[in-house]
């Protein structure tokens, strides 16, 4: 299933979530009035109800209403729904009672969840399964190494992603074997999907035949774009020179409109959090201090965009700062503190970092800096790892949210490799959807004291 495909099915979720809203507002009139409601009545309660149904879609989003999972099976969909009505009620109390709006009798509103969460579980559970449903395309995957393994076990393990892989070739370097090899795969199976890692040498071999196979009604594909389509980050196996020289100019050069956006929006927001915040700091201070009386700030270096040196500041968290100088294979000596643990579960000990977004840093938004004595062991262990200081760092990314193997005090080389998959998926694909999504995700986080 390609990323086309998978946005398609993400925007038919979100329109038919709003047909749903709109069809339970005219059946709670017709209920609450025993008739069809007139143009008035619909249009003085269509109008604040908009409001709402935007927000809805937000909470959806938060929640993960509209994730690729979402989108294609249906197990779970019922506590989704559940738990996105729950936060709906919410803020349909609030806006309703606390806004400026007056629909009355407010009683509407109470039977306007209960017949939109049946109309969510009608039509997430039962018609847009019918809709996307098909017949599986048959396919074959062309290339080796972990990734390759990895994509062919996730298609043939789980039937949701309509394809089906009949056959899986290994590139043969023989100069023509692959382009009949190939030729008689697609013929044997009838597959209409070839999925290949285009560049191995072998395959290169059999362009002309994959060539030709697209006017037989063949699509070819990348292996690594459906590998990213699916797991949401870049098969590394499969990251080179070649990719990343093809790739930067996504990293580096967006439009002008995206990076002065998101620059504003970084301003903006750091201002006004980070005012807001100057009213936890004398609490956080003194919660430091009563722990075990020490300094209340660390000072850092870590890398920045293009491996420039960056400060930053932290509320303290450990027993001591030790600036990540500890080999491969050894943890830190420090441990964190009483304090420190709930100030690194809420996120208050980066409050600070919010003045290094304002000087502009950092983003709100990118991958993690990184401290220098680590940069080095990793620039060295993890091909490529650099690629992730094409942009600005951030207080949190792609990474931060969907990597659960983060490497915390100590050199770790493995879960390091996994989590540049990710930060290398924003750098390709970074735009303000992708921003917005992983703020959400991240403010979701926070509210349920998971940590990122």
């Amino acid at each position: 299933m390609t990323r086309i495909a998978m946005s398609r099915r993400t925007s038919l979720l979100i329109l038919g979530d709003l047909l749903a809203f709109v069809f339970s507002l005219i059946l709670t009139l017709t209920v609450r009035y025993g008739s069809i409601p007139d143009r008035t009545l619909f249009l003085t309660h269509i109008v604040p109800f908009s409001v709402l149904f935007l927000v809805f879609i937000l909470v959806g989003m938060t929640v993960g209403l509209y994730d690729k999972q979402a989108a294609f099976v249906r197990r779970n969909i019922r506590g989704l729904v559940l738990q996105t009505q729950i936060v709906n009620i919410l803020f349909g109390v609030i806006f309703f009672y606390f806004a400026p709006v007056v629909i009355a009798p407010k009683v509407n509103l109470f039977i306007y969840f209960i017949i939109s969460t049946a109309a969510l579980y009608l039509w997430r559970g039962f018609m847009f399964p019918v809709i996307v449903s098909g017949r599986k395309r048959i396919g074959i995957i062309i290339g080796t190494g972990a990734d390759v393994e990895d994509l062919y076990s996730e298609v043939m393990g789980d039937g949701k992603y309509g394809m089906v892989f009949k056959e899986k070739l290994v590139p043969d370097l023989e100069p023509g074997k692959m382009a009949m090899i190939i030729k008689e795969a697609v013929a044997r199976t009838g597959a209409s999907l070839v999925i290949a890692d285009l560049r191995n040498p072998a395959v290169e071999g059999a362009m002309s035949s994959l060539y030709s196979l697209i006017f037989s009604g063949v699509q070819v594909m990348d292996v690594s774009i459906l590998y990213e389509a699916i797991f949401d980050r870049i098969p590394l196996s499969l990251v080179g020179e070649r990719w990343l020289v093809e790739n930067s100019v996504l990293a580096v050069g967006k439009s002008k409109a995206y990076d002065v956006f998101k620059r504003a929006m970084d301003i903006v927001v750091a201002l006004v959090v980070g005012l807001v915040s100057l009213l936890l700091y004398p609490f956080i201070c003194l919660a430091i201090k009563a722990d075990d009386g020490g300094p209340l700030f660390v000072v850092q270096e870590r890398v920045g965009k293009n491996g420039k040196s960056i400060k930053i500041i932290k509320f303290r968290s450990m027993t001591a700062d030790d600036g990540g100088m500890y080999g491969a294979g050894q943890k830190t000596t420090q441990s964190i503190t009483k304090v420190g643990h709930f100030i690194r579960m809420t996120r208050l000990d980066e409050l600070p970092q919010l003045w290094s977004v304002i000087k502009g840093d950092q983003s709100l938004i990118g991958p993690r800096p990184e401290l220098p004595a680590l940069v080095k062991i990793y620039e060295k262990e993890v091909p490529y790892y650099n690629a992730r200081h094409l942009i600005k760092p951030g207080l949190s990314g792609w990474a931060q949210i969907y990597h659960r193997a983060h490497p915390h005090h100590a050199v770790a080389i493995n879960d390091t490799r996994d989590k540049l998959s990710y930060d290398l998926f924003y750098v390709k694909n970074r735009s303000l959807p992708l921003d917005m999504k992983i703020a959400l995700q991240t403010l979701r986080a926070l509210i349920s004291r998971q940590g990122i």
